[in-house]
């Protein structure tokens, strides 16, 4: 039971990354998946979550307009393209799946309680 995250890696600024959330021996479907990211020194911050179908989504201000969260629920996979990016954006990227039931607040680590293990995302000046 895991949520595998891929895709990171060294980039330059103004360059993409795409990342991808690949979960087994669990459902994302009927879910909440997110991502939050952590700085070296830093605590860890939401970045982007999609809601159970996908047609809904949140961003934090920082990434609005640059960063795309998208799902397939087919696939059990959740994916966060990233365009445009900046050495700010450097940092272990990882994705989560929400509990189940009332979820107050989407870009609270805590009601994500399946967490991956984490992706680099390097990105040089």
């Amino acid at each position: 039971v895991q949520l595998q995250a891929s895709g990171g890696g060294l980039v330059q600024a103004g360059g993409s990354l795409r990342l991808s959330c690949a979960a087994s021996g669990l459902t994302i479907s009927n879910y909440i998946m997110a991502w939050f990211r952590q700085a070296p020194g830093k605590e860890r911050e939401f970045v982007a979550a999609t809601w159970w179908s996908g047609t809904r989504t949140n961003y934090a201000d920082s990434v609005k307009g640059r960063f795309t969260v998208s799902r397939d629920n087919t696939k059990n996979t959740a994916s966060l393209q990233m365009n445009s990016l900046k050495p700010d954006d450097t940092a272990i990227y990882y994705c989560a799946r929400s509990r189940s039931g009332y979820i107050p607040n989407v870009a609270s680590s805590g009601i994500y309680d399946k967490w991956g293990q984490g992706t680099q995302v390097t990105v040089s000046s």
